[in-house]
Protein backbone atom coordinates (compact mmCIF):
# COMPACT_ATOMS: atom_id res chain seq x y z
CA UNK A 1 0.00 0.00 0.00
CA UNK A 2 1.35 3.12 -0.48
CA UNK A 3 1.48 6.21 1.13
CA UNK A 4 -0.63 9.49 0.65
CA UNK A 5 1.37 11.94 -1.57
CA UNK A 6 -1.65 14.41 -1.68
CA UNK A 7 -0.52 15.34 2.18
CA UNK A 8 2.39 17.51 2.55
CA UNK A 9 5.28 15.28 4.25
CA UNK A 10 7.44 16.64 6.94
CA UNK A 11 9.64 13.81 6.36
CA UNK A 12 10.96 14.67 3.20
CA UNK A 13 14.06 17.21 2.22
CA UNK A 14 14.72 18.09 -1.01
CA UNK A 15 16.99 19.98 -3.30
CA UNK A 16 20.93 19.18 -3.31
CA UNK A 17 22.21 21.21 -0.94
CA UNK A 18 19.85 20.43 1.83
CA UNK A 19 20.47 16.42 0.81
CA UNK A 20 23.83 17.05 0.81
CA UNK A 21 24.14 19.03 4.24
CA UNK A 22 21.98 16.63 5.90
CA UNK A 23 24.22 13.07 4.77
CA UNK A 24 27.07 15.43 6.55
CA UNK A 25 25.56 16.06 9.18
CA UNK A 26 24.75 12.43 10.08
CA UNK A 27 20.91 12.18 9.41
CA UNK A 28 19.29 9.04 9.69
CA UNK A 29 17.97 9.07 5.87
CA UNK A 30 15.74 5.92 5.02
CA UNK A 31 15.76 6.51 1.13
CA UNK A 32 17.37 8.46 -1.04
CA UNK A 33 15.55 9.24 -4.30
CA UNK A 34 17.14 10.51 -7.41
CA UNK A 35 15.78 11.52 -10.73
CA UNK A 36 15.75 8.97 -13.67
CA UNK A 37 18.52 9.84 -16.21
CA UNK A 38 20.48 8.41 -19.11
CA UNK A 39 23.84 10.24 -18.03
CA UNK A 40 26.38 9.74 -15.44
CA UNK A 41 25.76 12.07 -12.38
CA UNK A 42 28.20 14.80 -11.74
CA UNK A 43 28.85 17.89 -9.84
CA UNK A 44 27.14 17.94 -6.30
CA UNK A 45 24.70 15.28 -7.41
CA UNK A 46 27.61 13.19 -8.26
CA UNK A 47 29.10 13.72 -4.33
CA UNK A 48 25.59 13.01 -3.18
CA UNK A 49 25.29 9.84 -5.23
CA UNK A 50 28.64 8.90 -4.12
CA UNK A 51 28.34 9.56 -0.48
CA UNK A 52 25.23 7.39 -0.39
CA UNK A 53 27.22 4.60 -1.64
CA UNK A 54 30.03 4.77 1.36
CA UNK A 55 26.97 5.01 4.15
CA UNK A 56 25.02 2.23 2.27
CA UNK A 57 22.09 4.28 2.22
CA UNK A 58 18.84 2.30 -0.26
CA UNK A 59 18.70 4.82 -3.33
CA UNK A 60 15.87 4.33 -5.96
CA UNK A 61 15.69 6.07 -9.36
CA UNK A 62 12.24 7.47 -10.28
CA UNK A 63 10.64 9.96 -12.35
CA UNK A 64 10.43 13.35 -12.34
CA UNK A 65 6.66 13.35 -11.15
CA UNK A 66 7.16 11.26 -8.45
CA UNK A 67 10.15 13.83 -7.01
CA UNK A 68 7.43 16.48 -7.33
CA UNK A 69 4.99 14.83 -5.49
CA UNK A 70 7.76 13.66 -2.75
CA UNK A 71 8.83 17.68 -2.37
CA UNK A 72 5.56 19.28 -2.16
CA UNK A 73 6.61 22.10 -4.93
CA UNK A 74 9.67 22.31 -3.66
CA UNK A 75 12.70 22.68 -6.01
CA UNK A 76 14.41 19.66 -6.01
CA UNK A 77 17.20 19.56 -8.34
CA UNK A 78 16.70 15.86 -8.91
CA UNK A 79 17.03 14.51 -5.67
CA UNK A 80 14.75 14.25 -2.20
CA UNK A 81 15.62 12.26 0.82
CA UNK A 82 13.27 10.48 3.41
CA UNK A 83 14.48 10.54 6.75
CA UNK A 84 14.01 7.79 9.14
CA UNK A 85 11.90 8.59 11.89
CA UNK A 86 13.55 6.67 13.79
CA UNK A 87 16.96 5.03 13.67
CA UNK A 88 17.66 1.39 12.80
CA UNK A 89 19.84 -0.87 15.11
CA UNK A 90 22.61 -3.32 13.81
CA UNK A 91 21.27 -7.07 13.96
CA UNK A 92 25.17 -7.92 15.77
CA UNK A 93 24.63 -5.68 17.89
CA UNK A 94 21.45 -6.29 18.96
CA UNK A 95 22.21 -9.83 19.33
CA UNK A 96 25.43 -8.97 21.82
CA UNK A 97 23.24 -6.70 23.92
CA UNK A 98 20.54 -9.77 24.40
CA UNK A 99 22.84 -12.17 24.94
CA UNK A 100 24.57 -9.88 27.47
CA UNK A 101 21.38 -9.49 29.61
CA UNK A 102 21.14 -13.66 29.78
CA UNK A 103 18.29 -13.64 27.91
CA UNK A 104 17.63 -15.97 24.74
CA UNK A 105 16.39 -13.50 21.54
CA UNK A 106 12.96 -13.40 20.21
CA UNK A 107 12.84 -11.94 16.88
CA UNK A 108 10.29 -10.84 14.25
CA UNK A 109 11.80 -11.01 10.86
CA UNK A 110 9.54 -9.27 8.36
CA UNK A 111 10.07 -10.84 4.82
CA UNK A 112 8.92 -8.37 2.14
CA UNK A 113 5.92 -6.70 4.55
CA UNK A 114 5.37 -3.92 2.30
CA UNK A 115 2.23 -2.02 3.78
CA UNK A 116 3.55 0.67 6.16
CA UNK A 117 0.31 0.16 8.37
CA UNK A 118 0.60 -3.79 8.40
CA UNK A 119 4.54 -3.20 9.30
CA UNK A 120 3.76 -0.27 12.21
CA UNK A 121 1.23 -2.57 13.87
CA UNK A 122 4.01 -5.95 13.63
CA UNK A 123 6.27 -3.45 15.25
CA UNK A 124 3.66 -2.59 18.00
CA UNK A 125 2.76 -6.22 18.94
CA UNK A 126 6.29 -7.21 18.96
CA UNK A 127 7.21 -4.49 21.63
CA UNK A 128 3.87 -5.48 23.40
CA UNK A 129 4.75 -9.10 23.92
CA UNK A 130 8.18 -8.61 24.91
CA UNK A 131 10.08 -9.26 21.52
CA UNK A 132 13.60 -8.02 21.44
CA UNK A 133 13.48 -6.69 17.72
CA UNK A 134 12.09 -6.65 14.26
CA UNK A 135 13.86 -7.00 11.32
CA UNK A 136 13.18 -5.94 7.89
CA UNK A 137 15.27 -5.93 4.40
CA UNK A 138 16.56 -2.89 2.93
CA UNK A 139 14.66 -3.54 -0.56
CA UNK A 140 11.00 -4.38 -1.25
CA UNK A 141 9.75 -4.10 2.16
CA UNK A 142 8.36 -0.70 4.18
CA UNK A 143 10.75 0.97 6.09
CA UNK A 144 10.70 3.71 8.95
CA UNK A 145 8.42 6.23 7.81
CA UNK A 146 6.02 8.47 9.67
CA UNK A 147 2.80 6.34 8.85
CA UNK A 148 5.10 3.21 10.10
CA UNK A 149 6.23 5.13 13.48
CA UNK A 150 2.12 6.39 14.00
CA UNK A 151 1.10 3.08 13.42
CA UNK A 152 3.29 1.22 16.04
CA UNK A 153 1.92 4.30 18.20
CA UNK A 154 5.52 4.96 19.16
CA UNK A 155 6.75 1.49 19.48
CA UNK A 156 8.91 2.01 16.49
CA UNK A 157 11.51 4.42 18.53
CA UNK A 158 11.35 1.67 21.85
CA UNK A 159 12.28 -1.14 19.84
CA UNK A 160 14.68 -2.15 18.04
CA UNK A 161 14.39 -2.21 13.92
CA UNK A 162 17.02 -4.01 11.94
CA UNK A 163 17.76 -2.70 8.67
CA UNK A 164 19.54 -5.58 6.72
CA UNK A 165 20.82 -6.19 3.05
CA UNK A 166 19.55 -9.63 2.41
CA UNK A 167 17.46 -12.31 4.93
CA UNK A 168 19.19 -14.79 3.92
CA UNK A 169 22.44 -13.90 5.91
CA UNK A 170 20.43 -12.79 8.73
CA UNK A 171 18.95 -15.50 9.23
CA UNK A 172 22.47 -17.52 9.04
CA UNK A 173 23.87 -15.19 11.93
CA UNK A 174 20.76 -16.07 13.94
CA UNK A 175 20.91 -19.65 12.91
CA UNK A 176 24.97 -19.11 14.35
CA UNK A 177 23.87 -17.31 17.31
CA UNK A 178 21.88 -20.74 18.42
CA UNK A 179 18.27 -18.99 17.50
CA UNK A 180 15.70 -21.58 15.71
CA UNK A 181 13.59 -20.23 13.30
CA UNK A 182 10.12 -19.95 12.59
CA UNK A 183 8.10 -19.46 9.44
CA UNK A 184 4.10 -18.68 9.08
CA UNK A 185 3.00 -20.70 6.28
CA UNK A 186 -0.58 -22.24 5.40
CA UNK A 187 1.23 -25.66 4.93
CA UNK A 188 3.26 -25.62 8.21
CA UNK A 189 1.95 -28.13 11.27
CA UNK A 190 -0.50 -26.37 14.13
CA UNK A 191 1.28 -23.60 15.65
CA UNK A 192 0.14 -24.50 19.26
CA UNK A 193 1.91 -27.85 19.15
CA UNK A 194 5.04 -26.67 18.08
CA UNK A 195 8.02 -25.66 21.32
CA UNK A 196 8.78 -21.90 20.89
CA UNK A 197 11.55 -22.16 23.94
CA UNK A 198 14.89 -20.76 23.41
CA UNK A 199 16.12 -18.52 20.59
CA UNK A 200 13.29 -17.89 18.64
CA UNK A 201 12.93 -15.52 15.00
CA UNK A 202 9.32 -15.91 13.53
CA UNK A 203 9.55 -15.16 9.70
CA UNK A 204 5.85 -13.24 8.61
CA UNK A 205 5.49 -12.51 4.97
CA UNK A 206 3.38 -10.54 3.01
CA UNK A 207 -0.30 -11.35 2.03
CA UNK A 208 0.11 -11.45 -1.30
CA UNK A 209 2.81 -13.93 -1.37
CA UNK A 210 3.57 -15.22 1.82
CA UNK A 211 7.29 -16.15 3.18
CA UNK A 212 9.64 -16.60 0.11
CA UNK A 213 10.62 -20.22 -0.64
CA UNK A 214 14.40 -19.60 0.46
CA UNK A 215 13.17 -18.49 3.83
CA UNK A 216 11.39 -21.76 4.51
CA UNK A 217 13.58 -23.65 3.48
CA UNK A 218 16.15 -22.23 5.56
CA UNK A 219 13.64 -22.41 8.97
CA UNK A 220 13.55 -24.93 11.65
CA UNK A 221 9.99 -25.03 11.79
CA UNK A 222 6.88 -24.13 9.65
CA UNK A 223 3.28 -23.35 11.69
CA UNK A 224 0.30 -22.36 10.27
CA UNK A 225 -2.72 -20.86 12.25
CA UNK A 226 -6.14 -23.21 11.30
CA UNK A 227 -8.79 -21.17 8.66
CA UNK A 228 -12.03 -22.96 9.26
CA UNK A 229 -13.79 -20.22 7.39
CA UNK A 230 -14.47 -19.36 3.72
CA UNK A 231 -11.39 -16.69 3.51
CA UNK A 232 -8.41 -18.76 3.49
CA UNK A 233 -5.87 -15.72 4.94
CA UNK A 234 -5.26 -13.34 7.42
CA UNK A 235 -4.00 -10.22 7.17
CA UNK A 236 -0.02 -10.29 8.34
CA UNK A 237 0.10 -8.46 11.17
CA UNK A 238 -3.26 -10.31 12.42
CA UNK A 239 -1.33 -13.86 11.90
CA UNK A 240 2.01 -12.76 13.20
CA UNK A 241 -0.13 -11.24 16.55
CA UNK A 242 -1.71 -14.74 17.29
CA UNK A 243 1.89 -16.32 16.51
CA UNK A 244 4.04 -13.88 18.65
CA UNK A 245 1.68 -14.45 21.53
CA UNK A 246 1.94 -17.85 22.20
CA UNK A 247 5.38 -17.24 22.10
CA UNK A 248 5.33 -15.20 24.93
CA UNK A 249 2.82 -17.83 26.65
CA UNK A 250 5.09 -20.43 26.60
CA UNK A 251 8.74 -18.00 27.33
CA UNK A 252 7.23 -16.58 29.90
CA UNK A 253 5.65 -20.50 31.45
CA UNK A 254 2.09 -19.18 31.49
CA UNK A 255 -0.22 -22.21 31.09
CA UNK A 256 -3.29 -23.06 28.88
CA UNK A 257 -6.07 -24.47 30.35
Amino acid sequence: MKEPSSQRRNDVIAGRNAVLEAMKTGQQIDTLFLQQTEGPQSGSLGKIVRMAKEQKLVIKYVTKQKLNELSNGVVHQGVAALISAAEYKELPQLLEEIRARGEDPFLIICDEIEDPHNLGAIIRTAEAAGAHGVIIPKRRSASLTQTVYKTSAGAASVLPVCRVANLKQAVDLLKKDQVWIYSADMDGQPWCGVDYTGGVALVVGSEGHGVSRLLKEQSDFVVSLPMNGQINSLNASVAAGILMYEITRQRTGLRAK
